[in-house]
């Protein structure tokens, strides 16, 4: 629902406590380092006594927790988890992990699974590679950002133009800033290719590699993706990494009753 929808339908129906509540997980999303209860209030433009109920019931009820001298209070994992176990996630993730650590044993890399949130790339499974005791990975749970990620650009590419555009804008309004002018020649070209590869935005050293899992309409449900570190001595390549992901990528595509391949386009 955008953000247009969304306040008509809470001014016709208004649930005022329920509302503060979602204010504050959605504030909490957003602050890694957690916040006190005066900064909550301070952030959201009410008073301490209109939040300290609320921060109560969602702390009784997992959402979120203290920590600190200062009792900062931090989002847990309790959101993950549920999303986690609603059934497309859960099938998903079901499928993709046997997948996944396949890749893992045939490339000694990591790989990880991402979804498409709103503007941003949440990884919801991941798998270490069994015989190697060093190299990078992304763990499972982490938020990336739309135009950061490769995993992210990846599903872009493989959404329709609604809903491609309706993450871009979300992503710049968050952002306070307009998306890159070349985006859409690059997600074109990605569409072309079928994967993307590129250096990491944040690690030197790696190269990100990553594929679409699509669904039966050829759109883009999730990726697969290895952050590929090239180890002395080590035999896997970049083309080895592509070659053994774009087939996981399609093994996990039919698993989920999607189509095996991109249409071209």
């Amino acid at each position: 629902m955008d953000v247009k929808k969304r306040t008509e339908g809470a001014r016709r129906y208004p649930t005022p406590a329920l509302e503060k509540g979602l204010d504050v997980l959605e504030l909490l999303s957003s602050e890694s380092n957690g916040l006190t209860k005066t900064d909550v209030a301070r952030k959201l433009g009410r008073t301490v006594s209109e939040v300290f109920r609320m921060l109560v019931c969602l702390e009784t009820r997992g959402y979120i927790a203290r920590s600190g001298g200062d009792e900062r209070y931090s989002l847990t994992l309790h959101l993950f988890k549920l999303a986690y176990q609603h059934p497309p996630i859960e099938r998903l993730t079901t499928e993709a992990l046997p997948i996944m650590q396949q890749v893992t044993r045939q490339i000694n890399q990591s790989c990880h699974l991402g979804v498409l949130d709103g503007d941003r790339v949440v990884i919801i499974a991941q798998a270490n590679p069994p015989f190697s005791s060093s190299g990078f990975y992304v763990k499972a749970g982490g938020i990336g950002d739309l135009m950061r990620s490769t995993t992210g650009q990846v599903i872009l590419a493989y959404q329709t133009s609604e809903v491609s555009s309706r993450a871009i804008k979300l992503w710049c309004k968050h952002n306070g800033t307009r998306a890159l002018g070349d985006l859409d020649q690059h997600l074109a070209k990605i569409k072309q290719r079928g994967f993307d590869e590129r250096k990491s935005y944040e690690v030197e050293g790696v190269i990100n590699i990553s594929f679409p899992v699509l669904d039966d309409r050829g759109y883009g449900v999730a990726a697969l993706s290895v952050p590929f570190l090239q180890r002395v001595g080590d035999s896997t390549t970049s083309s080895t990494v592509k070659r053994v992901l774009g087939k996981a990528s399609s093994a996990l595509s039919e698993a989920i009753g999607g189509v095996d391949k991109p249409k071209s386009p």
